[in-house]
C-alpha cells in the first residue's frame, strides 16, 4: 500500500466522493474535508517510522531529547587562533593542549578549553604609569615607589624600565601562577634593585644601560622559571634613569666639571703623544752621532799610534836616514801651500842668483 492509500484509506483527501459513500465524511456531497482527521493520519504515518513503532506522545519527547544530545555533543568542537594554543581541562584538571584549527573536546561540564594568546607580547611599566589616548602615550606619570632605587657608590638614581613578556608555556601559565602581571612586575622589581645595587651612578647613566637591561633580563627570567611560571621576557627596556629630581642640577654640574676634567685629560694626553716622540727621536739622533763621532775619534787615533809606532820602529833601525825623511815630509807639508823664491849664493858674476817657482809653476800648468 502506497504513502498516500495509507494516508486516504477509503477516503478522499477532500471528504466523500460524489456517489457520498460511508467514509469518516458526513457523507453528503460537497461536504468540506475533515482537516483534524487528515493531521491525525499523517502523524500515524510518521510514527511508524520512529523508533517504537507505534505512535504515541512521548516519540516528539524523544525526538527533542536527540536533538538536544546531538546539540550538546557538537558544542565539543572549538577552534584555536594562529596566535593561540588550546588547553584542555577535565573536570578543572589539566589533559592537553592542542595546536593551532579545529579541535574537539567533550561536552561541558566534562570537558572545557582555554585558548591563551601565547604569541602577544605582553608590556609591563615599573617607576611610572602611562595613559594613552586613542592608542597614543598621551601623559606619563612617576610612581616614586618603584623607581627610586640605590646604587653601589650610594647614590639614589630614579629609574623607570617595560618589561615585554610572552607566553611560552600555557600549562603552567594557567596552573602555577595565579596573577601573571604582578608576578612578572615584582621579578623584574627584584631583578633591577639587584643590578643597580652593585653598579655605580656614572655607568648607570652612561654607557651601561646595555648592561644593566641584559642583566635584569636574565635575572628576572630565572626567577620567573623557579616559579615554573611559563613565561618568556623577550625584553627589558630602560625609559629613564637620572638623579632624583631634587638634586639633578647639581649633579648635572658636577657632570659638567668631570666632563671638562676628561676634555683636559685627553688634550694633555694628546700633547705628550706629540711632544714625547719627537724628544725621543732627538735624543736618539744625538746618541748616533756621538757614537759615531766617537767610532771616527777612535779610529783616527788608533791610526796616529799605529803610524808613530811603524816610525818608531823604523827610527830605531836608521836614526840618520828616518830623521831626514821625516824633516824633508814635514818640509815639503809646510812649503806645499806657500809661494817660494830660491837665491843661490854661490852663483858666479853675471848672473841673477833668483828662481821665481811660482810663475814657473803656473807656466807648466798653462801648458
Amino acid at each position: 500500500m502506497s504513502f498516500k492509500d495509507k494516508i486516504f484509506k477509503n477516503q478522499s483527501p477532500w471528504g466523500s466522493g460524489p456517489s457520498g459513500g460511508n467514509g469518516n465524511g458526513s457523507g453528503r456531497a460537497g461536504e468540506p474535508p475533515n482537516l483534524d482527521e487528515i493531521i491525525k493520519n499523517i502523524q500515524k504515518t510518521i510514527n511508524k517510522f520512529l523508533p517504537g513503532g507505534k505512535s504515541g506522545g512521548s516519540k516528539p519527547i524523544l525526538l527533542g531529547l536527540v536533538i538536544l544530545v546531538l546539540l550538546w555533543l557538537a558544542s565539543g568542537l572549538y577552534r584555536v587562533l594562529p596566535d593561540e594554543q588550546g588547553v584542555v581541562l577535565r573536570f578543572g584538571k589539566f589533559i592537553k593542549t592542542t595546536q593551532p584549527g579545529l579541535n574537539y573536546h567533550l561536552p561541558l561540564p566534562i570537558e572545557r578549553a582555554l585558548t591563551p594568546k601565547v604569541t602577544k607580547v605582553n608590556r609591563i611599566d615599573v617607576g611610572f604609569r602611562s595613559t594613552s589616548d586613542t592608542g597614543r602615550v598621551s601623559s606619563v606619570g612617576n610612581v616614586p615607589e618603584e623607581s627610586l632605587m640605590l646604587t653601589g657608590d650610594e647614590n639614589i638614581v630614579d629609574i623607570n624600565y617595560s618589561v615585554f613578556w610572552v607566553i611560552k608555556d600555557a600549562e603552567k601559565f594557567l596552573f602555577n601562577i595565579q596573577s601573571p602581571v604582578e608576578t612578572v612586575k615584582a621579578a623584574s622589581e627584584t631583578a633591577m634593585r639587584e643590578v643597580i645595587a652593585r653598579s655605580e651612578i656614572q655607568s648607570i647613566l652612561t654607557e651601561g644601560r646595555l648592561k644593566i637591561e641584559t642583566d635584569v633580563q636574565q635575572i628576572t627570567q630565572t626567577i620567573l622559571d623557579e616559579y615554573g611560571s611559563g613565561i618568556q621576557v623577550t625584553q627589558v627596556q630602560t625609559q629613564k634613569a637620572d638623579p632624583p629630581s631634587q638634586v639633578i642640577d647639581s649633579f648635572r654640574d658636577v657632570q659638567a666639571a668631570r666632563a671638562d676634567r676628561e676634555r683636559s685629560r685627553n688634550e694633555a694626553e694628546a700633547y705628550a703623544n706629540d711632544v714625547i716622540p719627537r724628544a725621543r727621536g732627538e735624543a736618539e739622533k744625538i746618541l748616533q752621532e756621538a757614537d759615531a763621532y766617537k767610532q771616527q775619534v777612535v779610529a783616527a787615533a788608533e791610526g796616529e799610534a799605529s803610524r808613530f809606532l811603524a816610525i818608531y820602529n823604523e827610527y830605531r833601525n836608521a836614526k840618520q836616514v828616518t830623521q831626514e825623511r821625516m824633516y824633508f815630509e814635514t818640509m815639503e807639508k809646510v812649503l806645499a801651500d806657500i809661494d817660494k823664491v830660491l837665491i843661490d849664493k854661490n852663483s858666479g858674476q853675471g848672473v841673477v842668483p833668483y828662481l821665481a817657482l811660482p810663475e814657473l809653476t803656473k807656466k807648466g800648468e798653462n801648458k
